[in-house]
């Protein structure tokens, strides 16, 4: 599915697969965004395609942001009544001397919680706080609950990489379907939004 959003702020272009073979293409002008969602992607087997064009002039904020938002919308238009799927995901990543966990659950309420190290500094123009932005928004318009962990770690890079790895995996064990489920929602109120 490919959606688009453009405000005054940024344009954005957005093809998404969650049931793919992990390929994707990025143009959004902020590198180390595109390391981050390579990892989404390659990891939670979905295609991925952005084409990004924002104020960072300002800084990455509102591009950040703003993909982030696209990214959920999409995703929650792509799955449906969920029929199927498995709903829930999980995973414990290690990254060298880095250990996170990241949980999600695609049931149509939003929740976000990360308990970790404050993550402070830059990655050439890109704000290590927007790790946490893109995750909150991008939970927020999926619908979903995505809490994450790192336990422990020192790395920045390594802390950064294993969120977003975490959260491609989790993903994919969230969105695969449950051969045993035969189609059904997996709720026991048969209707998730």
């Amino acid at each position: 599915m490919t959606e688009s959003r453009k405000t005054q702020e940024t344009d954005i272009r957005l093809s998404l697969n969650p049931r793919g073979k992990g390929t994707y293409s990025f143009d959004t002008e902020i590198p180390f965004f595109e390391h981050m969602l390579s990892h989404i992607a390659k990891h939670g087997m979905i295609d991925l395609d952005v084409w990004l064009r924002g104020d960072i002039g300002i800084d990455c904020h509102h591009s950040v942001e703003d993909t982030a938002i696209l990214m959920g919308t999409t995703l929650h238009k792509l799955l449906g009544d969920k029929s199927g799927i498995r709903r829930y995901g999980h995973f414990t990543i290690t990254m060298d001397e880095v250990l996170t966990t990241v949980a999600v659950d695609l049931g149509g309420r939003f929740f976000f919680k990360y308990t970790g190290p404050e993550l402070t500094g830059k990655f050439g123009i890109y704000d290590a706080e927007l790790s946490l932005e893109f995750m909150q928004k991008f939970a927020l318009n999926a619908k979903m609950n995505l809490h994450i962990v790192v336990h422990y770690g020192e790395n920045r890079h390594h802390i950064h990489e294993s969120i977003f790895k975490g959260l491609g995996k989790a993903l994919r064990m969230a969105l695969s379907l449950d051969p045993d489920a035969e189609g059904a929602i997996p709720s026991t109120k048969g209707v998730l939004e």
